[in-house]
């Protein structure tokens, strides 16, 4: 007799998805249900972390009827009451209770309008069991999956299709439909093992946490950002950068990088010893004197200890060099947003000094040929190539 599997214990699974839909983390939810966190992972694994459709009920939007709004349809109509005199006791427009009637009023049920029946309709219609565009388009899953593999993001491949594919608009399709496609694989014919390819490489959504803040700790005068000239903000000019550091595993790795404000252009500077002021203050020196001077304006970085050398590097740049606010890293948007895309390549927790100064230009390569939504759909090697000509 072949071998039974393990029950499913939807009861709670239930209990957990309602934690998690309360704001518990979906750690501690696992351990109020009394299962393990691997168990949890696994439930939000096998849904694309959103609850499962057993659970749509109880779940639905506020844009659709619940039952007992559509119970109350029943008995306002029964009472003899006109589509808008039902719609202004629901609160509802009139053409949500006038669709409502069309759609769920067959020729089986005499005219009458059954609220259980009604729902129970509804609830069917909105598990659209059909298959997505992506399945019923196996060349369209192919160009969007060739993409993936380049790592281009959803966003940048639905731009593609629609820039290549003019005159095919059954090929125009939104980023969602690709992330709902990785998300659900079952209805759309991608593989989960592409979410690898995504920035984070997660096979499910994750909420954002607020970045860490830092401490300065400088010996040397800094000048903070409301020092720096206003030209800067409208990025219309060339040479002003901004910088940071993503770390490794236990913060004992690091890799420099620095982001042009206008083209978006990386650049990233190898650290393969340690990271501290002495570091990064002659890798730096390095990498901007290959530079011409016209392009190194302006430097603004964040307030860590790393930068204690700031006056060391001020001649390099003909505007100053500049701090960020403690905790605002939206002052330095373009680096934030950087730094997240190298995450792709050099993830959290890894040892990020075993990359060789080749393997860093490469992504930085891939980065600077990779068409941007903010430069309309250019890419930041032909900004700074074309600005520098």
């Amino acid at each position: 007799m072949a071998r039974r599997g393990r029950k499913r214990r939807l009861t709670l699974e239930d209990e957990f998805w309602e934690l998690i839909r309360e704001g518990i983390a979906p750690v501690a939810a696992a351990t109020r249900v009394g299962v393990g966190r691997k168990t949890g992972y696994r439930w939000r694994t096998e849904n694309g972390g959103l609850p499962p459709r057993r659970l749509d009920q109880e779940a639905h939007s506020g844009r659709y009827l619940s039952l007992l709004e559509r119970q109350r349809v029943a008995v306002l109509k029964a009472q003899g009451l006109s589509v808008r005199e039902v719609a202004s006791r629901l609160g509802r427009a009139p053409s949500t209770v006038s669709r409502e009637l069309r759609r769920n009023v067959s020729g089986h049920d005499r005219g009458s309008y059954d609220a259980a029946v009604a729902h129970a309709r509804a609830r069917q219609r909105s598990r659209r069991p059909e298959s997505g565009r992506l399945m019923k388009d196996p060349a369209l899953a192919a160009a969007v999956q060739e993409k993936l593999n380049l790592e281009w993001s959803p966003e940048q491949i639905a731009a593609h299709l629609r820039a290549a594919f003019p005159d095919t608009p059954s090929w125009h399709i939104c980023h969602e439909t690709i992330y709902q496609g990785l998300y659900h694989p079952g209805r759309s014919g991608l593989s989960r093992a592409l979410t690898r390819k995504l920035r984070t490489g997660r096979p499910m959504r994750k909420r954002r946490r607020r970045a860490h803040t830092r401490t300065p700790r400088f010996i040397a005068p800094a000048l903070l950002i409301d020092r720096r000239p206003p030209v800067v903000e409208d990025r219309v000019r060339l040479g002003d950068w901004e910088g940071d550091l993503i770390t490794g595993r236990l913060n004992k790795s690091a890799i420099g990088t620095l982001v042009c404000r206008t083209s978006r252009f990386v650049q990233l500077i190898h650290l393969p010893d340690r990271h501290d002021a002495e570091a990064l203050t002659h890798a730096m020196q390095t990498q901007l004197i290959r530079l011409p001077r016209e392009k190194r304006l302006t430097l603004t970085w964040d307030q860590g200890s790393e930068m204690a050398s700031h006056d060391r590097l001020a001649h390099l740049f003909s505007d100053g060099v500049y701090f960020a606010e403690a905790a605002s890293p939206w002052q330095r948007g373009s680096n934030e947003n950087t730094n997240g895309l190298l995450r792709q390549y050099f993830p959290k927790g890894s040892d990020l000094g075993v990359h060789s100064p080749t393997e860093l230009q490469r992504v930085a390569d891939r980065l600077n040929t990779r068409p941007r939504k903010t430069l309309n759909r250019a890419t930041p090697a032909e900004l700074l190539h074309a600005h520098m000509a």
